[in-house]
């Protein structure tokens, strides 16, 4: 027999699943992701120097991207800073623009 809701059928896809509900389990233990802090932010650091290519490369990836924010931890105002820096760096050549992929022949 279909559920109803307020007399009207509902749809297989509007059915709840198990999923919504809260998992409470004690023999369980929950995993909690620590939360990223802003690297300048608690060294207080106001000026992200383009001719420090060691800081700045943390925050390139292998292929020469600037890492993003959700992944680096950096909060928005230092990010938009780093980027600059990066692309400061990256016209002066310090840092490459993308690093060499060689391809297997």
């Amino acid at each position: 027999m279909a559920e109803t809701k307020g007399g009207k059928p509902v749809a297989s896809s509007q059915r709840p699943t198990g999923g919504d509900k809260a998992i409470v389990s004690t023999s369980k233990r929950q995993f909690f992701r620590r939360r990223k802090v802003c690297k300048f932010c608690v060294d207080k650091i106001d000026y992200i120097d383009y001719k420090d290519v060691r800081l700045l490369s943390q925050f390139i990836s292998e292929r020469g991207k600037i890492v993003p924010r959700r992944l680096s931890g950096v909060c928005t105002p230092c990010q938009r800073r780093l980027s600059e820096a990066i692309k400061k760096a990256r016209n002066i050549a310090l840092l490459p623009f993308a690093s060499s992929v060689k391809h297997p022949s």
